[in-house]
């Protein structure tokens, strides 16, 4: 057998080099790589080794090349059949886990009840009113659990709209409508809505140590002016504060938004019924709340850095804002909104505000006169539905009066006895020689305007 041994073999004219002829075996010996990296065709299909422990190496083999049978060996760890999958440490897996083998922490989203930090996050419930006007300062105005701080940023009507995502399921969102405008805000204007968390409801979150949660935020949005945004997780405890930005792209059109916060590991939240945390959306700002840079990262509250870039909706009265479908829950992704029966959303708003009459015309309370001297009434013993978060203050709503044996008695001021709880209570009405006995004697609201609203709001 002759031996040549060279580096190159060029072709002696043209790019085609012929090694054998027709019929002819060229062997690749054990051991030897060759190498196509440069080739720019595939090989050819009677390119073949002796023994398979020939390596090629930069190029592909088309699937028209490949026949015959590959050795499970060869492919990786464990049993490759239709019950298995390959992963991508080359072992195999079972394709249908055992029962009880996935956790929680291995989901996308915590699938459990109450995910949603947010309580009302649909909009469904508004115990105080369907519409507000007028509005110039900061209140619950109508959506229970909505707070709007309106830092003289122009006058609106607040109101629970039907106007909703198309399909997503939700009946109400939360309506702002700008009816008189602040094109240029004072350094001190702000306009934001928020919802206040109680820190014993957070405790799972882990804020303020090394394992705390991610939080992720999604929600519906639809406004007149488009642009970038801004929205904020407020820590009250420990005066903390993260945000971030999102940017509403079409005007007029309902966009899902969905942004991440990371967990903070300074600040550990009070284990308590106070208010503990915050999400804000930001309507607007003046330049005390936008002059520096967006803190995107936890940090110790800063104002000018709180609402950096953030649009001016107060800027026309043809302006209309939007949302609802608002979700806070633990971790870097958004799961499905988490809708609840109207009964259990109630009673979580129930805990904060209790609005106590004005269901039908001419309701009687459940409370009977039990003391009287000359200048006011007491009636109890009231308990509301569910125990509220700490002891209420009372609103008159309208005309609330007094009722005794086919009378009437208007013109009360109603507050509390000495020693309200968050479970019961004595109401009063104070009216100066009212002459009124309380034997007989209960709380009456004339119209579905008139009630008694208890707070207990955050």
């Amino acid at each position: 057998m002759s031996k040549i041994e060279v580096d190159t073999i060029a072709p002696q004219s043209g790019t085609t080099v012929t090694v054998g002829e027709s019929g002819d075996t060229v062997t690749i010996p054990t051991g030897v790589t060759l190498d196509a990296s440069n080739a720019t065709t595939t090989l050819p299909a009677n390119v073949v080794t002796t023994d398979g422990t020939q390596t090629l190496t930069n190029k592909s083999i088309a699937a028209t090349q490949l026949t015959g049978t590959v050795a499970t060996s060869n492919l990786g760890t464990g049993t490759a059949d239709a019950t298995t999958f390959l992963r991508g440490d080359q072992t195999y897996a079972s394709a249908t886990p055992a029962a009880g083998s996935i956790t929680t922490t291995q989901l996308a989203y915590n699938p459990n009840s109450f995910r949603n930090i947010i309580i009302n996050g649909d909009m469904s419930i508004a115990q105080r009113a369907t519409s507000t006007s007028s509005i110039t300062g900061s209140g619950y105005y109508t959506i229970d659990r909505f707070y709007l701080v309106n830092g003289g940023m122009g006058t609106w009507t607040q109101s629970q709209s039907t106007d909703v995502p198309t399909g997503q399921g939700f009946a109400t969102s939360l309506k702002m409508d700008c009816t008189t405008a602040d094109a240029s805000p004072a350094a001190s204007d702000e306009l934001v809505l928020r919802q206040q968390i109680e820190g014993q409801n957070l405790q799972y979150l882990k804020k303020g140590t090394a394992s705390a949660e991610s939080l992720t935020l999604s929600f519906w949005i639809k406004a007149t002016k488009t642009g970038t945004n801004i929205v904020e997780l407020f820590d009250f405890d420990n005066t903390r504060q993260i945000s971030q930005s999102y940017t509403i792209s079409s005007a007029n059109t309902w966009e899902k938004k969905t942004v991440t916060f990371a967990g903070d590991t300074s600040g550990v939240l009070d284990n308590d019924n106070g208010a503990s945390f915050g999400v804000q959306f930001s309507l607007g700002a003046g330049s005390n709340f936008t002059s520096g840079t967006l803190s995107t990262t936890w940090t110790s509250s800063t104002n000018a850095d709180r609402f950096v870039g953030q649009v001016n909706h107060a800027d026309s009265i043809s302006n209309e804002w939007y949302i609802t479908g608002i979700q806070l829950e633990a971790g870097t992704s958004a799961s499905d909104f988490e809708f609840l029966p109207y009964d259990v959303n109630l009673q979580r708003c129930l805990r904060y505000c209790w609005k106590h009459g004005g269901e039908a015309s001419n309701q009687y309370l459940n409370a009977q006169g039990s003391y009287n001297d000359a200048n006011y009434l007491a009636f109890g013993l009231v308990s509301p539905p569910v125990p509220m978060r700490a002891a209420p203050s009372v609103t008159e709503n309208g005309s609330v009066i007094v009722h005794r044996l086919n009378t009437d008695y208007t013109g009360w001021n109603w507050g509390f006895i000495t020693g309200v709880q968050s479970q019961s209570w004595f109401v009063s009405g104070e009216k100066a020689s009212h002459g009124v006995t309380a034997a007989s004697s209960v709380i009456k609201c004339p119209t579905t305007s008139d009630f008694l609203l208890y707070s207990a709001e955050l």
